[in-house]
Formats: C-alpha cells, structure tokens, sequence
C-alpha cells in the first residue's frame, strides 16, 4: 500500500512535518492535535481561539462578582436583625435581667443614658408580634433606605431616630416603661417618605399606613408608645432632609455637620427632660 503523498495542505500549518487532515473549522486550515481546540461543532486552531478570546465580551471572575454582591447587599440592615433577635433569644430566658437592664425608663437617664439606645434591641416578652411586625418593617424598608443612602449613613438614620424617640418618651411620658425599636422604624418611615416626595415617587399608600400606626398608638389599651413613634418620625425626617439636601460629595463636611446639629439638638432635649422632671 502506498503512502499519500506529502504537502503543505495535508500537514500542520505550525508544525510542518506532521501530517494531519484535520482543519480548522473556522479558518479552514490544517491543524495537528497538539493545535487542536475542541469547539462546540469541530475544533479550532490556536489563532481563531485567540481572535475570538479577544472580541468576546469580558466577564468579571466569580470572586469579583461575589464580592460585588456583598457590598450591594443590605448588611447593616441584616445585622440589626440579627442582633435583635438574638437578644430577644437572651429576654425570654428564665431569670434573665436582659429586659430590665436595657429598657428605657426615664429616672434612669441621668444615670444610666445608654438605655436611650439600647431600648431598641430589647422588645415585649409576652408578645412575639411586637418584635416581629418591627423586624418585619425593617427588612421591607431597611435594604431600600440602605442602598439609598449607604451602610454608614443608614445605620446614622436608625440610631438617630430611635433616640428621637426615647427623648420623644422622656419629654412626654417620663415614667412609662419603654422598649422596642417602633422609634428607629418610624424614623425610617418617615425618612423613606421625604426621600420618595423628593424623587416624585407616589407616597399615599406609606402616608396611609404611617398615619394609621399613629392613630393606632392614641387608642386605649393598645399599650402602644406613640411619643416614640412620633419622636422617631420626626428625628428621621429630618435626617433624611439632611441627607438629600448634602448630597454632592463636596457637601460631605456639611452633612455631617448638619446630622450632628440634630444629634446635639436631640441630647440638648434630653438634658431638659432630665432638669424638667429633675431625675
């Protein structure tokens, strides 16, 4: 039997001395194994897989992309949850001094002022609702305003408003036993409605429903601090107001010197209840 005879085109274009008589599916030239891509229909020789590698549109590597997804992801709202209902876990322990070591109760301001703030972490123990209708607003509205306004900003929103409530509680309603975060959540109510008015968005139904939350909190027998929802709205509009007003970033110094006007403006009132009701 006789061997076929030699040339260029029944031999590998990169590697002349061995012979091939299979071709490239895109160029159609003469490629050994060693050249060989496997494509979807044939194979492909070493430049057509450059020259298409080289016009495909880019794709980020899978860990960019997944730590892209982690700072678009609501983590601020995430781990006030969290923390939450972890220390709701802690509350309904048997014995646990959880509850009265961290609600707000006015005559303790002066001596004990982080109970202005921690009152928000701790919730009813008799009544799983009240923690759930708060963590669930919070995870409806909370990822929205985060991604709106940032992670540092978002996190400045919540606590700021939940203090407006509790001054809110101790101007008002001194000697009522508070505890929940309804303050923070009004704030974020009232902050999500000035930043949707400023967008043009339709905010009748978040009126609605911020107005029948308040409505509810005057009714007898609700046991319901409508002083801290009214604080919180306030406090958190007006942060809000802030934020949308410094937007540019050569207002930042504005910003946080305006935001620290409300906080000064907040604690100020707190000093009066303190001296009002001389705790």
């Amino acid at each position: 039997m006789s061997s076929a005879p030699s040339n260029s085109a029944s031999h590998c274009y990169r590697h002349p001395d061995r012979q091939s008589y299979i071709l490239c599916q895109r160029c159609g030239r003469t490629i050994c194994p060693q050249c060989q891509t496997q494509a979807a229909v044939g194979v492909h020789c070493p430049e057509c897989i450059r020259e298409a590698q080289a016009t495909a549109p880019k794709r980020k590597p899978a860990i960019l992309s997944s730590l892209r997804r982690t700072r678009d992801a609501p983590v601020v709202t995430f781990s006030i949850i969290g923390v939450t209902a972890l220390v709701y876990v802690l509350q309904v322990l048997p014995g646990s001094p959880v509850t009265s070591a961290l609600a707000f109760y006015g005559p303790l301001t002066a001596t004990e002022p982080w109970r202005l703030l921690t009152a928000l972490f701790v919730h009813s123990q008799g009544s799983l609702l009240h923690i759930l209708f708060n963590m669930f607003s919070l995870f409806i509205f909370g990822p929205l305003l985060e991604g709106m306004v940032g992670r540092l900003r978002f996190l400045a929103l919540y606590l700021i408003a939940g203090l407006g409530g509790s001054v809110a509680v101790l101007l008002l309603a001194p000697y009522t036993p508070v505890v929940g975060a309804s303050g923070a959540i009004f704030g974020l109510l009232g902050a999500y409605f000035v930043i949707q008015r400023k967008l043009g968005g339709n905010n009748v139904q978040l009126l609605l429903v911020i107005g029948l939350n308040l409505v509810i909190g005057f009714l007898p027998g609700t046991n319901i601090a409508w002083q801290a929802h009214l604080g919180g709205l306030i406090v958190g509009s007006a942060v809000a107001l802030v934020y949308l007003r410094t937007r540019r970033r050569d207002q930042r110094s504005t910003q946080v010197a305006l935001v620290a006007g409300i906080v000064a403006t907040v604690l100020g009132l707190t000093v009066v209840g303190i001296q009002l009701y001389s705790f």
